[in-house]
């Protein structure tokens, strides 16, 4: 595996920054390159990525919510949506 994505779905809750922030940097020691998917799962079927490095994520971890944002998405739960 050479990249990632990470998105966070659901409603805003502490400690998200902080998964958002172990993710990306154990998979950049390990090499791979991080996206981050803005707005959950509508920003994955709208296609809203951006790189992500270790700088993205410094000073994160004591901040609540999601830095990313996160959004349910009625174009997901239709199988058109998903592909």
């Amino acid at each position: 595996m050479k990249q990632i994505a990470v998105l966070t779905s659901g409603g805003d809750a502490p400690g998200m920054n902080a998964a958002i922030r172990a993710v990306t940097r154990s998979a950049l020691d390990q090499g791979m390159t991080v996206y981050g998917v803005s707005q959950g799962w509508q920003g994955l079927v709208e296609g809203q990525f951006r790189p992500l490095n270790a700088r993205d994520v410094g000073g994160i971890i004591q901040v609540g919510g999601t830095f990313l944002g996160t959004a349910r998405s009625a174009e997901f739960r239709e199988e058109s949506g998903r592909s």
